[in-house]
């Protein structure tokens, strides 16, 4: 058993064999699902369903997310496994894959980042609130295949405590070159949170499914 395994997956909104589309919301370190699960309240975009998953001891993997990939094992590739799994559930009740979003935020952010370099398709959309793609700066990201033109939103803080504004960047260049639609916004001094700024693009984006 992986460390995500069993963890909780609340949902909010529409169900969804009768929803328009479905947003997998990912919280950062220390927070939880029932957090996100208030932040789909506040979205408040009909027809939505909004699927949360727990992070086990609210903590997608330990250490940061520029450290080495193997520091931050079994827990990194037991997170992105986690993703995986609601996304190929979803797919197998024939929701598809252009009326799926991913939105997260800091650790979720960058679970997020990482989960759709890795399994690249046409997205309904993807959203990284101060986050970015996951290893040191000298990994080699060969990811392969193509995002299809997916709406991919990337707005952070410059300076935070926790990302570099150089991974962000960095992050954008990446999903351009695998074919996605990139908006990238950078906010001065902002606090670590999701600011209202932030938070009026994912609704956008989610209303825009």
């Amino acid at each position: 058993m992986s460390v995500q395994d069993n963890t909780p997956l609340l949902h909010g909104g529409a169900e969804v064999d009768d929803a328009k589309a479905v947003a997998i919301l990912l919280h950062g370190r220390g927070g939880s699902a029932d957090d996100f699960l208030a932040l789909s309240r506040w979205i408040d975009v009909a027809g939505i369903a909004y699927l949360v998953p727990q992070a086990a001891n609210r903590t997608w993997y330990p250490y940061s997310f520029l450290s080495p990939l193997e520091n931050n094992q079994p827990d990194l590739d037991s997170a992105l496994a986690r993703i995986e799994s609601i996304v190929s559930a979803l797919l197998r009740q024939k929701v598809a894959s252009e009326k799926i979003a991913i939105v997260g935020f800091s650790q979720g952010a960058c679970i997020a980042s990482e989960f759709v370099a890795r399994h690249p398709r046409r997205y309904g959309a993807v959203a990284a609130l101060t986050g970015g793609l996951i290893g040191p700066d000298d990994v080699v990201r060969d990811y392969a295949g193509s995002l299809d033109g997916t709406p991919v939103f990337l707005g952070a803080s410059d300076p935070d405590p926790h990302v570099p504004w150089s991974r962000v960047e960095e992050t954008a260049r990446l999903f351009t070159a695998m074919g996605a639609a990139v908006e990238l916004k950078r906010y001065k001094n902002q606090p670590h949170m999701i600011g209202d700024d932030q938070m009026e693009h994912v609704k956008t984006m989610i209303a825009s499914l």
